[in-house]
């Protein structure tokens, strides 16, 4: 067994959006464990959020099931998103960049669009940007945040489903990433846990909408994992060094544990008779909701 880091980590804070460069320890996405089949051969993804975190690590591990990759990331992610490409390229396949805002409807169609272009085709599409902000209570949330949350997290997933649907085809798949915190709900992230809610609704919803059309529409929905979005979501440093602590394992998931569900859910071999499906990874924990 790998042996993953546990807290106490390092105290630290990062202003939004978290660069992954700069977290203590680095988040591990290799996932040298790992034995890859081909699973994905000659397929085309676009990974939202695919610069850093959980994206970075399933667009590692795409690559390495023979798929070619396209990440969409904000333009401040430069730094994260080139790491990713080297380690796509690395492993054999074409990586695309593509630096843009998934709140932005007319962004979504041009994302799709270029990976169109680039790769000729598209199979698989996961949803993974995320925007979170958490806030003491309701009257701290602006309408500003709560509107910026939903444009992100859950108008930014219609948007590009809406985008990539006509090029999806039977076969094709549709993952999105959901969270513990929209099955038991957050005190601290009221906004961030109703998007989620919405995620894995939307997830069942669209999985019945495209059945009959052989595209399936599945949901990863963890609880803590080591990204850049942790020490940039207004907790404090002592916050973040003990973040993940309160699972039955001690810590949080590493990006790489949580890539191999995605794997799964994009591989017709291993999940083509399910769709409509949340899964939960949450370190030990057996209740959700």
């Amino acid at each position: 067994m790998t042996r993953q880091p546990t807290p106490p980590f390092p105290e630290q804070h990062q202003e939004k959006p978290g660069i992954e460069s700069k977290l203590d320890p680095k988040p591990r996405y290799e996932a040298r464990a790992y034995r890859p089949a081909g699973k994905l051969a000659d397929k085309a993804a676009l990974i939202t959020g695919g610069d850093s975190g959980i994206g970075r690590a399933v667009a590692v591990m795409f690559a390495r099931e023979g798929a070619d990759v396209a990440i969409v990331y904000l333009p401040v992610e430069q730094s994260d998103a080139e790491e990713t490409q080297h380690a796509v390229e690395k492993a054999g396949r074409e990586a695309l960049l593509i630096p843009g805002d998934v709140s932005e409807p007319a962004f979504c169609q041009s994302a799709v669009d270029q990976v169109v272009k680039a790769f000729g085709r598209l199979d698989i599409l996961v949803n993974n940007a995320a925007f979170q902000n958490r806030q003491p209570s309701l009257e701290d949330i602006t309408y500003e945040q709560w509107d910026h949350t939903f444009r992100t997290n859950i108008y930014g997933y219609f948007c590009m489903a809406k985008a990539a649907l006509p090029h999806l085809t039977r076969g094709s798949a549709i993952i999105n990433t959901g969270s513990i915190t929209g099955l038991e709900g957050n005190r601290q992230l009221l906004d961030y846990s109703a998007t989620k809610g919405a995620i894995h609704a939307f997830t069942k919803s669209l999985a019945q909408n495209l059945v009959d059309r052989g595209i399936r529409v599945n949901c990863v929905a963890p609880g803590p994992v080591w990204t850049p979005l942790n020490p940039s979501d207004n907790k404090s440093p002592e916050e973040v060094a003990h973040f993940g602590e309160g699972t039955p394992m001690k810590r949080p998931a590493q990006p790489e544990e949580v890539a191999p569900s995605y794997v799964f859910f994009a591989s017709h071999a291993d999940s083509g008779y399910i769709t409509g499906e949340v899964i939960t990874l949450l370190g030990g924990d057996t209740t959700a909701g």
